[in-house]
């Protein structure tokens, strides 16, 4: 299977760029015109407007999905312009974001289906539910006039291909490959109208096999399924000018291959290859591939996975499903509802089809938990008690946080609602709780500094009695500005990352700390909290709040990304670093958050260097790691970049859980990158 000519003429359009001119930049507001509706009804009526003002765009001669965002702005409203809750206007939850919806649903089904199972159920729901119904026929019927605008319009333009699969979706259930393609890309489309802008794609691999098998079936070729696949592909590359995040490319594209049915069995399957093929064909950022793995994967499927790391797209990420699905299964996840996770927008572990959970809803900052214990040093007889301060401060971090957000206040939700189970069986909204699963995650970031200062306050403090608490604490307070030999000092002691069990050690009783003070704590909405290892922005953002800590790090300076070593740390080698995250009781922190490396591009040259990537990779696994992700990037590149960004304009790095295109990120983040440790072999 390759990439063939048509694919190639699709891919150069998007890489033109020139279709991001077409789109309007008009200003609506819509909170005087819903102001006296429903809230179900103000988001009905809202999402009724925006979708009625979108006319039908094709974007080139070979637009085979169409539904294409024509307006770049969507209609402002405050759907709750009286509220004000104990945390002010914060506290209300409009939208939601990193759900994976019922898609094997929608797939079967269509919007006529869904609408037929909310009319089935409408008198067996309370007057909530049926306002929910009632909020979801108007979404479908805005839904459905687009359709016939988009149908109508293909038949004129003669694209017979988009003309022939409209007449049976979205509005009624895939019958085939292309088909279950085009109902995909619609969803997308309407639910970021409905903005929704981290809505996962799931397990790809699964829900679409049976329409893949129908289309092979019918005597479609791989070649053309692959077509198929890289036109959908090209197609989710569309607009990510759009639908930015806390960056440009933070859109929540991800999709995840591999891993087992809900009996446990290994569910990689052909489509799982196309999949990768495609990716790799393509290189381009979305959709960010993940690979779920466990300890019986062959180093086969690995070396796979390195031929697309290889590319400089920052994925596929890896999943362990021995690590997950126990920790998940730990959370009070049913075992089959385990086996189902997929991966939100970054990495956190999400239920497919049936989760409402918010896995990034707050940060454990455990450099700044080390910062304050630090203060108090001068009180402490030894490291033991210094220990005991440092998990007095992260609990009282964790409980100021979700007494905070076990005040959030959710709206209703009828579109988004319709696709996660069972609200149409039940006719309770999300907002409502009608979800099967609720919880929320609390990222944690900055392990390694907080883990590294630990260490370094142990053995200068109080083994070696080299630094006084006085001394550490005048220094800490100066940034160490006039305490230069002093940071060097603390800068020289063991660092995580380099498989040093004290240090190690140091780590593991600050993550226990943090499961402990979170893991299955109630949230206000029926479900729990998870702790998880991820940063997100947080390794700036959390960073930059913290002053200079017992490392040697100065105040407000960048952590290490995710589950990672800190920036500065001198490490041994890439095996090193392995050994020292995978040997954490990771279990306990299945939120999400990936061990990160960097690999220098001249490692894939040649086949031994990408083996020694891709059993890199397996050991990690197999060490018990529970999350892995690996940029291949060259510094110099990187710095060419910056100084001359026309010369690259689809260079490529993985930023925290997302990969986005390096001249759109802002300068901090593109020096984040740059600062990271390039590893050889």
């Amino acid at each position: 299977m390759k990439m063939n000519e048509r694919v190639r003429e699709r891919l150069a359009y998007l890489n033109g760029r020139e279709f991001r001119k077409i789109r309007k930049d008009e200003e609506l507001n819509l909170t005087e015109e819903v102001r006296d509706l429903s809230l179900a009804m103000k988001k009905a009526r809202v999402f009724e407007i925006t979708i009625d003002r979108e006319e039908p765009v094709f974007l080139g001669e070979d637009d085979i999905y169409g539904f294409n965002r024509l307006h770049k702005r969507l209609p402002s409203c405050n759907l709750a312009p009286d509220y004000v809750g104990k945390w002010g206007p914060a506290g209300l939850s409009a939208y939601y974001a990193n759900i994976t919806i019922d898609y094997a649903k929608a797939l079967k089904y269509g919007l006529n289906g869904l609408l037929k199972m909310a009319k089935d159920n409408y008198d067996k729901v309370d007057d909530e539910g049926r306002e929910f119904f009632d909020a979801f026929e108007v979404c479908v019927k805005a839904c459905e006039r687009l359709v016939v605008k988009y149908r109508e319009k293909a038949k004129e333009m003669g694209n017979n291909t988009l003309y022939e699969a409209l007449k049976v979706v979205p509005m009624d259930g895939a019958q085939d490959y292309y088909q279950a393609t085009v109902v995909m890309h619609f969803l997308q489309y309407i639910l970021r109208l409905d903005k929704h802008n981290h809505m996962t794609l799931g397990r790809y691999d699964q829900y679409m096999k049976p329409y893949f098998e129908a289309s092979v079936k019918n005597g479609v070729t791989y070649d053309e399924i692959l077509e198929i696949t890289e036109m959908f592909f090209i197609s989710m590359n569309l607009d990510t000018d759009i639908y930015g995040g806390v960056q440009q490319g933070d859109n929540g594209q991800s999709l995840v291959l591999g891993g087992c049915d809900e009996d446990g069995n290994d569910a990689f399957n052909d489509l799982s290859e196309i999949c990768l093929q495609a990716s790799e064909d393509l290189k381009v950022i979305d959709p960010k591939i993940n690979l779920r793995v466990n300890k019986n994967t062959p180093l086969s499927l690995y070396e796979r996975g390195t031929r697309l790391t290889k590319q400089g797209l920052g994925f596929p990420q890896y999943s362990n499903d021995d690590i997950v699905i126990p920790g998940l299964v730990k959370l009070g996840y049913d075992i089959k509802d385990a086996r189902n996770y997929a991966v939100a927008a970054c990495w956190e572990f999400i239920i497919s089809g049936c989760g409402a959970d918010y896995p990034n809803i707050g940060v454990m900052n455990f450099p700044l938990a080390v910062e304050r214990a630090t203060k108090k040093l001068e009180s402490c007889k030894d490291f033991e008690e210094f220990k005991a301060l440092v998990k007095e401060e992260i609990e009282f971090i964790a409980n100021e946080q979700m007494e905070m957000y076990n005040q959030g206040v959710y709206m209703p939700d009828p579109l988004l609602s319709a696709f996660v189970s069972p609200c149409l069986e039940t006719g309770i909204d999300i907002g409502r709780g009608g979800a099967k699963y609720n919880n929320f995650g609390i990222h944690g970031t900055g392990i390694a500094n907080a883990a590294d200062a630990m260490e370094a306050i142990n053995e200068k403090v109080f083994i070696k009695k080299e630094i006084t608490a006085k001394e550490l604490i005048t220094a800490l307070d100066a940034n160490f500005e006039g305490h230069e030999d002093l940071r060097r000092k603390l800068a020289d002691c063991p660092k995580m990352g380099n498989n040093i069990e004290s240090v190690d050690d140091k780590a593991a009783y600050v993550m226990k700390c943090f499961a402990d003070a979170v893991n299955n704590k109630p949230n206000h909405r029926g479900g729990v909290y998870r702790a998880g290892t991820g940063s997100a922005m947080e390794y700036l953002w959390s960073a930059s709040k913290v002053g200079a800590t017992a490392d040697g790090r100065r105040a407000k300076e960048a952590y290490g990304s995710s589950y990672s070593p800190a920036l500065t740390t001198r490490l041994n080698g890439p095996l090193s670093a392995v050994q020292s995250f995978a040997k954490q009781d990771l279990v306990n922190l299945c939120n999400g958050g990936p061990f990160t490396i960097e690999i220098h591009d001249t490692v894939f040259r040649n086949e031994e260097g990408e083996k020694k990537v891709a059993m890199l990779v397996k050991s990690f696994i197999d060490l018990g790691g529970h999350q892995i992700q690996i940029n291949a990037i060259n510094r110099d590149t990187l710095l060419d970049a910056q100084a001359h960004p026309e010369k690259y304009p689809n260079l490529i790095v993985r930023v925290w859980g997302w990969s986005g295109y390096f001249n759109e990120l802002d300068i901090d983040y593109q020096n984040h990158v740059i600062r990271r440790t390039e590893f050889t072999f």
